[in-house]
């Protein structure tokens, strides 16, 4: 069956439909990533977005149970040049096609994935429906993909986020995970540090995650607009200098909002796993996953807040340390899934900051 993509500035792709057969509108961005897709679908930090991967083969090791980072495909839609028909793993359960249809999520192959991307480098992401069938009206569909309203940080995040408090049982240390739309490696990556993970919603008050008798903070990440959930800045805002922080792709921003900078919008984000980034207190430099569409704005940043990562391609802010107080954030994903483990230290420097402030109580 036919499908179209039909741009919000009006330009149209005409592919092939896969995947659930229905109509999606949703933010149109690109993922440089080689592998990983099942990764891709099921991040929250996707919630509201169409999709599309770079890489030209998609779904050739199928879907399995173990590489889910959430209960359910986040993405409104998908978009690759050819979806695998015959994958072959030995742990795959199903093919991509039939995991899209079960989910309801609409997608397209067959479509010229390199023209689409430099479309988008060149004018932004913006917004987009995709449509399948005999009987499509583009010039419809072209009105309707300006006029459908973006989705919104507020509305996204309590899509993907729980509504009340559970613990994850794990070691000794007590963290609390802030969640605004959270990988599940995260909380495996915490877990595998010897912390017993305590989940808080994202309209928690400081109140209710202190009264979790905490002994460090991770704000993580999710989808949308920062200061759209402006409500997280002030939880954090009266959290810091209480305890231990860190902050991953979103939680970063909205801890950088919190500490007194602004953020802005990037033309087409950087949505991958080879995106380099220098640590600017070693000079080493790591290959990390990300996927955001928003930075951290340098020039606003207080004098107490120091810019620690830097990602080699633009210069834009890709970390933040706090000068006197145990507090850093990053802008990518330590924990990857997908993406190589570079940053995995990040971790561990984590939990040193907890080990060395439960110390000083203790003197």
């Amino acid at each position: 069956m036919r499908a179209y993509l039909v741009l919000a500035d009006g330009k149209v792709f005409v592919g092939e439909a896969f995947g659930y057969n229905g109509r999606c509108h949703g933010e149109v961005v690109f993922n440089t990533s080689m592998t990983g897709y099942q990764e891709i679908l099921t991040d929250p930090s996707y919630c509201g977005q169409i999709v599309m991967l770079t890489y030209p083969l998609i779904g050739n090791y199928g879907v399995n149970d173990e590489d889910l980072e959430s209960e359910r495909p986040q993405v409104a839609g998908f978009i690759v040049h050819e979806a695998c028909s015959l994958p072959s793993n030995w742990r795959a359960k199903k093919k991509i096609d039939n995991y899209l249809k079960e989910n309801k999520i609409p997608a397209i192959q067959g479509l010229d994935t390199r023209a689409l991307t430099r479309h988008l480098r060149r004018q932004g992401t913006m917004r987009g429906i995709i449509a399948s069938g005999e009987n499509v009206n583009l010039e419809e569909l072209k009105i309707l993909a300006t006029k459908e309203p973006p989705l919104s940080g507020e509305k996204l995040v309590p899509y993907v986020t729980n509504s009340k408090p559970f613990v994850i049982e794990g070691g000794k240390r007590r963290v609390i995970l802030y969640n605004f739309g959270v990988k599940e490696n995260i909380i495996r990556w915490l877990r595998r540090e010897d912390c017993t993970v305590t989940v808080m919603p994202p309209k928690s008050t400081a109140a209710e995650i202190l009264a979790q008798n905490p002994q460090g903070l991770v704000i993580s990440n999710g989808p949308g607009d920062p200061k759209d959930v402006m409500y997280g800045v002030k939880t954090i805002k009266e959290l810091i200098g209480q305890l231990p922080m860190m902050g991953i792709c979103l939680g970063h921003q909205l801890l950088g909002l919190a500490m007194g900078g602004d953020t802005y919008k990037l033309p087409f984000g950087h949505r991958g796993g080879n995106h380099p980034v220098k640590d600017l207190s070693t000079g080493r430099v790591y290959i990390t996953s990300q996927n955001h569409g928003y930075a951290v704005k340098k020039e606003s940043l207080p004098k107490e807040v120091v810019v620690s990562h830097v990602n080699l391609n633009d210069g834009t802010v890709e970390g933040l340390r706090h000068r006197l107080l145990p507090i850093f954030s990053v802008q990518y994903h330590p924990e990857a899934s997908p993406g190589p483990t570079d940053s995995e230290y990040l971790f561990h420097e984590f939990i040193q900051l907890i080990d060395d402030s439960l110390k000083k109580e203790a003197l």
